[in-house]
């Protein structure tokens, strides 16, 4: 008795391709890094006896992880083009007190206040992106210095005071929720998806790849890395007045010091993520699940009362560590092309 042993390449194909697909997949950073946030929300879960699972404790992790997400793809957009934003958090305190100033000195409703705070962070984005393009100074150093502009600017619209029981819409709107989940969050979440559209679905997008990647590849294309660079900062700055927004909604008070301390979740989020430093790739799903992650750093340090600095310490290792994988995986990559 004979049996036909013989199998057509289409069933060749249809039985390897799901085993291939499987395997790209878990090879992939962002694998990885959902198996990191699972075992560590579900650790941190176990380590706080639940508490971290109650409704009132979840709502505020998820709220609070809105401003990390958006703030990080902030950083991502010009990382895409080889690039650093070192005023993103500046920005974000600037528009968030500026949109506080159109509603409480100004007397205009919060729709005027959020449109103000969206397009002063895209002016300011633009004006990064000239500056960077006429004075052919890298941007880690053009920003740098706007960075100190825009905080005696943040300092100048209210000097130290705070900004409070501004709009109550707005307010409701920062603690409201759907389907369990802040409406903050799912914003960050809609913000996330039309920035990974940008750069899979459009023109702009990929020539801001192609820019990062290989600027002179890019330009004998046809493709203007000057309009690339003005175009990233101006996405940056955008991507921090929604940061802003989402934060004058959900804190309901805001002050000269905000947004000194979201430097560093801009640049952890992202890298962590596997964005490289070098330009030409992004990954919106990593830089999300990054920010996941240092928001349950941030829990972790409020629940068990650990001092600041170890925290701070401990991401930046992280991120560091991150950087110098990156570049090796680079190296084996060329070496092995």
């Amino acid at each position: 008795m004979t049996v036909d042993a013989k199998i057509t390449a289409a069933e060749l194909t249809a039985r390897i391709e799901p085993a291939g697909r499987l395997r790209a997949l878990t090879r992939r950073p962002e694998f990885t890094l959902a198996l990191v946030a699972l075992v560590g929300f579900v650790a941190l879960a176990v380590a706080t006896g639940g508490n971290l699972l109650s409704a009132g404790t979840l709502g505020a992790f998820f709220r609070f992880l809105a401003v990390p997400i958006v703030i990080g793809l902030a950083q991502m957009v010009v990382l895409a083009i080889g690039q650093m934003n070192l005023s993103v958090g500046a920005l974000t305190g600037f528009c968030a007190m500026v949109a506080a100033w159109v509603m409480i000195e100004a007397g205009l409703p919060a729709p005027v206040a959020v449109l103000v705070a969206l397009l002063v962070g895209l002016v300011a984005g633009m004006v990064n992106g000239a500056l960077v393009v006429f004075t052919r100074i890298n941007g880690f150093i053009v920003t740098l210095a706007t960075m100190t502009i825009i905080e005696g600017l943040r300092y100048g619209v209210n000097g130290p005071d705070t900004f409070q029981g501004y709009s109550p819409g707005l307010r409701e709107f920062g603690r409201a929720s759907l389907f369990g989940l802040p409406v903050v969050f799912l914003v960050a979440l809609g913000v996330a998806a039309l920035v990974a559209f940008f750069f899979a679905r459009t023109v702009t997008g990929r020539q801001l790849l192609a820019s990062g990647g290989s600027p002179f590849a890019a330009r004998l294309s046809g493709i203007s890395n000057d309009r690339s660079i003005v175009i990233a900062h101006a996405l940056s700055g955008l991507l921090a007045g929604v940061a802003a927004v989402i934060t004058v909604a959900s804190s309901g008070s805001v002050n000269s010091s905000i947004g000194d301390d979201l430097l560093l979740p801009s640049f952890a989020a992202p890298i962590i993520g596997g964005v490289a430093l070098t330009g030409g790739a992004v990954s919106v799903a990593g830089t999300c699940l990054a920010a996941f992650i240092v928001r349950l750093v941030d829990v972790l340090q409020a629940q068990f009362d650990i001092n600041r600095r170890w925290i701070d310490l401990i991401v930046g290792a992280v991120v560091l560590g991150a950087v110098l994988l990156g570049t090796v995986r680079q190296k084996l990559l060329r070496r092995s092309s």
